[in-house]
């Protein structure tokens, strides 16, 4: 016998599925924007003429993409930062919350308070400038990946699930068939915790993908830049400059304006390609490694 809902159940689901749907098409409508403009010719979306399809269909942005070394060589460069970013971070914080969750680490309430002093005070950009040059990093790979390796917040849900899933009895089970500490972390807490080792690829990789800023900082070198930096510079050329009309043919000015609208649409599709494709192959240790880190 099925129990039938109430009015207040019923008006809960209503409005409940309401403002979902709401919030979905909020997300949803300017990422559909996004690809059409990156499909519409200049001319429609110079006269504002995209609402939800392409207008005058055309691939001339991603064959520009194609045919342009600096994006590609960003394209390139970010996808080395993000994995690499991405396997060390989380190297380095499954190793830090798994150690900071047990309770015979000696001075485990020291170590966690230096954990979080970073939280509380930044030494701000230039001694880290200082720090980064000192260290023979400037115009290098490690600059961009280096600072910003590790995160506190990510250790502390990391600490926070090894502390709910890996009980000590566990580890007392482990001991007395003969395991010592590292064997005990790589055949028993290890392979348990795949949940928490997406949830920090997941967000390392995100972090790599869309930083710019260290790049911005410590590199010069046209090289070693990652695509959201190209894709910064390239948004920051699409302005007209009054000042070049009077010396520069105004066609010119405007066609190439033209291909700075389509461009800029390209590549954020462009850009927010891996992290759509990554994220479902992830979504289901994701959702667990996140819910139950951030329990406690």
């Amino acid at each position: 016998m099925r129990i039938r809902d109430t009015r207040g159940d019923r008006a809960y689901y209503v409005v409940n599925y309401s403002v979902l749907i709401v919030f979905t098409l909020m997300v949803l409508y300017p990422m559909v924007y996004v690809i059409s403009a990156s499909f519409s010719s200049a001319k429609a979306i110079a006269d504002n003429s995209v609402y939800l399809w392409p207008v005058g269909p055309t691939l001339d942005a991603y064959k520009t993409i194609v045919q342009s070394p600096n994006l590609l060589i960003g394209f390139a460069n970010s996808a080395v930062y993000t994995i690499g970013g991405a396997l060390l971070g989380t190297a380095l914080t499954v190793l830090a919350g798994y150690a900071s969750s047990r309770d015979d680490l000696p001075f485990r309430r020291v170590i966690t308070f230096f954990f979080l002093i970073p939280t509380l005070v930044s030494a701000g950009i230039v001694p880290t400038y200082i720090v980064v040059r000192e260290l023979g990093l400037l115009n290098t790979r490690w600059a961009v990946i280096l600072p910003g390796a590790m995160s506190v917040f990510n250790v502390i849900i990391t600490r926070t699930f090894y502390q709910m899933n890996i009980p000590g009895e566990m580890l007392e089970a482990a001991k007395v068939d003969g395991a010592d500490d590292f064997r005990f972390f790589f055949r028993i807490a290890l392979p348990l915790s795949k949940p928490i080792i997406a949830v920090n690829l997941l967000f390392y990789g995100i972090t790599q993908w869309n930083g710019w800023f260290n790049a911005f900082l410590y590199t010069s070198d046209q090289s070693l830049m990652p695509l959201q930096l190209v894709l910064r510079e390239l948004l920051s050329q699409s302005a007209v400059n009054p000042a070049m009309i009077g010396g520069a043919d105004v066609a010119e000015i405007l066609k190439r304006q033209e291909l700075f609208d389509k461009l800029k649409y390209a590549m954020i599709v462009v850009a927010m390609i891996p992290p759509l494709v990554a994220y479902p192959f992830v979504q289901k240790h994701f959702v667990k490694g996140a819910l139950i880190g951030s329990l406690k």
